[in-house]
């Protein structure tokens, strides 16, 4: 029975001795004052709180912040919509330079339809038939005087290009003379070499005369002549040339155009050829 009793005690002084532990405690909290400022929103806030909450479209968007009162889900579907948007926004866009781009190449196509429809116009055929008449009969005589191989079409095509411009027959005769002895393979005259700008020429003569050469880098020396005039040629040896004999009648193509003492002379190089017309008859 006093066992009893004294556990008793010993329970009862220890739960005081709790206790008066809790008390101390709960005082020394007391004392501790908290310095953590308290965050309460203002007047302005809370209505600014309420524009947001009644208008969504008041919140300022950045790309920080959620879509107001949309799920995640809602948010992935609402930016998936806005790129597909873009993505055709910019095909549009791109539809567009990509049609002007086709349908400036099919405005130049037809403008080079139609110059070449034009250059493929006959001359010939907007002249009347007088007209015609007597610009193929000078494109024969023409093709006679100029050995240029030219047809008598293509001289009459010429001409009568330079009469429908409204040249006067014999103008427009001689403008083309003129224009196919400075092309490229026309026989020139000699004794029109002086006159024609080129730094090669084709002349056709019989070989007149021929001495010695001046130096062993030439081949031969001579003159050459036809019904207009002569004129002196060279052959060098670099060139590989064919020998000439006197009174050949002789055709030099691309023969390299020399002066000397103010007077036109010839040479044949290795870019030149030279055709004997009356060997080949044999």
């Amino acid at each position: 029975m006093s066992s009893k009793q004294s556990v008793s005690k010993v329970v009862s002084v220890d739960e005081q001795a709790y206790e008066h532990e809790q008390e101390q405690a709960r005082g020394e909290h007391e004392d501790v004052v908290d310095e953590t400022p308290e965050f309460r929103a203002t007047v302005e806030m809370e209505i600014q709180a309420k524009v947001d909450a009644n208008h969504p479209e008041g919140i300022t968007d950045t790309s920080e912040e959620r879509i107001y009162g949309a799920t995640l889900a809602q948010e992935e579907r609402i930016q998936a919509r806005e790129e597909e948007l873009e993505r055709i926004s910019a095909q549009a866009e791109f539809g567009k330079q990509d049609g002007r781009a086709r349908r400036t190449r099919r405005a130049v196509k037809s403008m080079r339809s139609d110059e070449r429809a034009v250059d493929q116009v006959d001359p010939r055929e907007q002249l009347e038939c007088e007209q015609l008449a007597a610009v193929n009969q000078q494109a024969q005589r023409v093709a006679d005087d100029v050995n240029g191989g030219y047809t008598r079409a293509v001289i009459a095509k010429r001409i009568a290009s330079r009469v429908r411009e409204g040249t006067e027959l014999f103008e427009a005769v001689m403008a083309t003379k003129s224009e196919l002895h400075h092309e490229a393979g026309t026989i020139v005259p000699i004794g029109r070499l002086e006159e024609i700008n080129r730094g090669e020429v084709s002349v056709e003569g019989r070989i007149i005369d021929l001495w010695e050469p001046a130096c062993p880098s030439q081949q031969q020396v001579g003159l050459i002549e036809d019904e207009t005039g002569r004129t002196k040629f060279t052959i060098w040896k670099a060139s590989r040339q064919t020998m000439v004999n006197e009174d050949d009648r002789v055709r030099f193509r691309a023969a390299a155009k020399n002066w000397y003492n103010s007077r036109c002379s010839i040479a044949l190089t290795r870019w030149s050829e030279i055709v004997f017309p009356e060997r080949d008859l044999w």
